[in-house]
């Protein structure tokens, strides 16, 4: 074999490999970032400054699991929201009202929630002032 011939094989290998790649890469599934990127990036500021109010204000929640509730207590009075994540997916997750009234005891009940891994989200407003408050805990039977 003389150098054209293998000169020619090596360049028909790589042209073959660089479309047998490129046709790889494009039936790649599209879904394989966070469609709100931007948007959670632009929201980020808010959120690190109502995290970080929590502990300048010592207003972190007490978060216990008792007779089939998740109770939650306050510093103040708070009206906000609850959010219960699990990793099996967005569809999963469980969104709850926040109202304490004139109390600080918030209750959110066990019935739809699966035994496991969760992270609750809590996000409130109590004294003219906005915190949130993330933890993982995990959810014992009903």
């Amino acid at each position: 074999m003389n150098w054209g011939k293998g000169m020619a094989i090596v360049m028909m290998l790589f042209i073959i490999f660089i479309v047998g790649m490129s046709c790889y890469m494009f039936n790649m599934p599209a879904d394989d970032y966070d469609h709100q990127y931007y948007e959670k990036g632009l929201n980020y500021n808010k959120d690190y400054v109502k995290e970080k109010q929590v502990v300048t204000d010592q207003a972190q929640p007490i978060i216990k699991q008792v007779n089939g509730e998740i109770s939650v207590e306050f510093k103040q009075p708070a009206i906000g929201t609850i959010k219960l994540i699990t990793p099996l997916g967005k569809s999963n997750d469980v969104t709850f009202p926040l109202n304490t009234g004139s109390g600080i005891y918030a209750n959110v009940p066990l019935i739809k929630l699966s035994t496991g891994r969760w992270a609750i989200r809590i996000d409130w407003n109590s004294g003219n002032k906005s915190y949130l408050f993330q933890q993982d805990l995990y959810i014992n039977g009903k």
